[in-house]
């Protein structure tokens, strides 16, 4: 019976290429999401792809909506941690609920969405997750210290569950995208754009979101079982740790 797979930020962006991705290398997929019940709507119409509701930095709810995508699907044996916010400001402009805001959705979220999974994989002697964490976690961003913080924190809990967990078949990792062709790069200004960013990516272009899909399936196969506590860049050059 194929795999379950579940991706939370689901239905759009990167987390809609992974889903996509991972539906067509054979899993079973689940997408949740946050709020906005349009996308969603169409994501699940035009892919077939399950879809639920709820607020990854609640461990309540997330612990609530994994037993629902179980009870459909079955156990979760993929995990890929994804739902991710911005709240841009400079640190002496930055407002506390700014900062608690991104630090919970970005990295309370992994604890909220492990701790619900983690034992069954542990009994089961199986599991993938895959935290997607950003190429500003690794070099740091102006006017995102909480996003920095967060995403940086997504490698260090990365690599201590990997510690935890090795014996138990369960591998975890993290990778980070450099700027990639989302809705939330194409609404950067095109001058900006141009003169400011694409001159720092060696490849000279955008990612695509189908770019960072591809590296979660193969974290998530069975190919990468001696792969655990590692963070791959992909950035097209950008940062080289």
């Amino acid at each position: 019976m194929a795999r379950v797979a579940l991706v939370t930020g689901g239905t759009r962006g990167i987390g809609a290429a992974i889903c996509k991705a991972l539906k067509a290398a054979g899993y079973r997929v689940a997408a949740s999401y946050a709020g906005n019940d349009a996308a969603a709507q169409k994501f699940k119409d035009e892919t077939g792809i399950p879809v639920f509701k709820w607020d990854v930095s609640s461990f309540d709810e997330c612990a609530a909506g994994i037993k629902l995508v179980e009870a459909e699907l079955g156990p979760v044996e993929i995990l890929v941690n994804n739902a991710g916010i911005t709240k841009d400001a400079m640190l002496h402009r930055m407002k506390p609920e700014q900062w608690t805001a991104v630090i919970n959705t970005n990295l309370g979220s992994l604890f909220n969405m492990c701790r619900p999974l983690i034992e069954g994989m542990r009994e089961r002697n199986f599991g993938r997750i895959v935290n997607i964490s950003s190429i500003n976690g690794q070099k740091g961003q102006m006017g995102q210290s909480n996003y920095s913080a967060a995403k940086a924190g997504e490698i260090g809990f990365t690599k201590a569950l990997a510690q935890e967990n090795a014996k138990k078949g369960i591998t975890v990792n993290a990778i980070c995208p450099g700027y990639i062709n989302t809705e939330m790069v194409q609404a950067v200004p095109k001058d900006v754009l141009e003169k400011s960013i694409l001159p720092l990516i060696p490849a000279g272009r955008l990612g695509e979101p189908e770019e960072i899909a591809r590296c979660v399936v193969f974290l998530a196969s069975d190919d990468a079982g001696f792969i655990s506590g590692s963070t791959l860049s992909a950035n097209g050059g950008q940062v080289m740790m």
